[in-house]
């Protein structure tokens, strides 16, 4: 023990002999100096690591979203492309709606114009019946219009009695001055109507109230036939028995009113059909004029 402690100081003493005090001292600032260099060279390594995985990690995100961008670009100008693909046939189309609206419009306003024409020759009809009738009791005649069409309601006390189908002879000055205005107007077709009350009727000339209301009929026609020259060509009887009544029939008074011969006057369709080509040929209305 002493032998290696009397050994380490003899080489303490050597060392010391070989380096002075001085050089040991700045060998060992320098190798301070060094070791703080590489220690601040080390910290700063790390940081620029750091920084470089920071600055990697980001470009990777940037790298992303440009890609993004870019997908998303396209698609937009993809969608732009549709989209004026788009635009141009809805403009198309929308040209070619306001296009169609504008016709029927104009077919509109032609049809409208037609029907004010045949309510106008209506209005003229009205007009004449009431200027011949005009002498009428309003209780045995009534004129009136309904969905364009004219109608002339004579009660059956006027043309007939109780229960039969001849005409009055009184009933004929009433179907003449009727006649008279008919025949002016020869675009004109009319039907003559019976109508009976619902009080069962059974004679040997009559099975039941179409039987009587179909032959009033008839002997109307055939009065505007025979003896007022009407076309008959131009005429259509028919019947309806009971089942149109004016009102119930409940009463003597209103059974009464319920029993009539009604003239139903109305345009020839293919001279209604003329009315609306004329009316599509006004200029006034938007028509070829030709």
């Amino acid at each position: 023990m002493k032998k290696a402690f009397l050994g380490t100081l003899a080489l303490t003493v050597l060392l010391s002999s070989c380096v002075s005090q001085k050089k040991y001292a700045e060998l060992e600032a320098k190798h301070k100096e060094t070791q703080d260099l590489l220690n601040s060279a080390t910290v700063k390594l790390n940081d620029c690591l750091e920084e470089k995985a920071t600055a990697s990690s980001r470009l990777k995100t940037l790298e992303d979203q440009n890609a993004f961008l870019k997908a998303n670009n396209q698609e937009l100008i993809n969608n732009m492309g549709n989209l004026t693909t788009l635009t141009t046939k809805g403009a198309e189309n929308l040209e070619k709606s306001l296009e169609s609206l504008k016709e029927k419009d104009l077919t509109i306003r032609k049809l409208q114009d037609a029907v004010t024409r045949r309510d106008s020759v209506n209005l003229a009809l009205v007009q004449s019946l009431k200027g011949v009738l005009g002498n009428l009791d309003d209780e045995d005649i009534e004129i009136s219009v309904e969905k364009g069409v004219v109608f002339v309601s004579i009660s059956d006390k006027l043309l007939f009695r109780s229960g039969s189908y001849n005409v009055t002879n009184a009933a004929k000055e009433v179907l003449g001055k009727v006649a008279k205005v008919v025949n002016n107007k020869p675009d004109f077709e009319f039907m003559v109507e019976g109508h009976t009350d619902n009080v069962p009727i059974k004679t040997s000339e009559l099975a039941d109230n179409w039987d009587l209301s179909v032959k009033r009929a008839t002997s109307v026609v055939r009065i505007l036939q025979n003896d007022f020259g009407v076309d008959p060509a131009r005429m259509t009887a028919a019947g309806r028995s009971y089942y149109i009544p004016l009102v119930d029939n409940d009463t003597s008074a209103n059974r009464a009113k319920n029993r009539r011969t009604r003239i139903v006057v109305l345009p020839k369709i293919d001279q209604f059909y003329n009315m609306i080509e004329e009316g599509m040929k006004d200029p006034s209305i938007g028509g070829t004029g030709k």
